[in-house]
């Protein structure tokens, strides 16, 4: 059997439609995500007693094991544990599933970049009577942002990737779609070429909207 072009054409306006579905995971994972590993820095840069370790044993295990792992611990694992979970449905833990797993990464990056704003900064920000979140969420942050913003924009890339393993617990988005396409027809790699495109496509703008925000953010450090 020959590429079939046109039967790859036809199946990409079918996968747009749950290309939504995979967009919403990512959004409400970055949200998530970003909460968490805001926080999860903050109590890194201050050394807060025992939720340091904690938050040092957090990054650890969700750096150090496979997305598809935590997945099928949080969806089919837990639930026997804490029976609370078994009305957990599909889209909500590979939600949960992507905001854990990447806010392990964004926070070591939120951690640095705010590390590696200058300590006068804080110095002079307390000196004019301001408090230390004062000084974290007007000087700091802002400026750790900058830093931070071309790996998080990278993580954010990797979340909307990772979403295909949604479809693992049986979520209907983008993936799950081209698999159920390539059963019914046997045509698997202009299918799975067709989702390949899309993502490619995600990608590429978002690639673009980086570069521009990262313009947009060095406009008052350029000379």
């Amino acid at each position: 059997m020959g590429f079939d072009f046109q039967y790859m054409l036809d199946l990409l306006p079918i996968l747009l439609k749950y290309l939504g579905t995979t967009m919403e995971m990512s959004i409400w994972g970055l949200f998530f995500s970003l909460i968490l590993a805001v926080t999860i820095a903050n109590i890194r840069v201050f050394k807060i007693p025992v939720l340091n370790q904690l938050s040092q044993l957090f990054i650890s295990f969700f750096r150090g094991t496979p997305l598809l792992v935590q997945l099928f611990l949080l969806y089919y694992g837990l639930p026997q544990v804490f029976p609370i979970m078994t009305g957990l449905d599909a889209f909500s833990a590979a939600v949960i599933g992507l905001s854990l797993h990447f806010s392990a990464y964004m926070a070591e990056s939120i951690r640095a970049a705010i590390i590696s704003v200058d300590k006068s900064q804080m110095e002079a920000s307390l000196s004019i009577g301001m408090t230390t979140n004062q000084a974290m969420r007007r000087i700091i942050l802002p400026q750790a942002a900058r830093i931070a913003l071309p790996s998080l924009m990278n993580y954010f890339i990797d979340m909307i990737k990772s979403t295909s393993l949604a479809f693992t617990l049986g979520v209907s988005e983008i993936m799950a779609k081209a698999q159920m396409e390539a059963s019914s027809s046997f045509k698997f790699f202009e299918a799975f070429l067709a989702v390949a495109l899309i993502y490619w496509g995600v990608v590429v703008l978002l690639t673009q909207v980086q570069t521009w925000a990262e313009k947009k953010l060095n406009k008052a450090y350029q000379s």
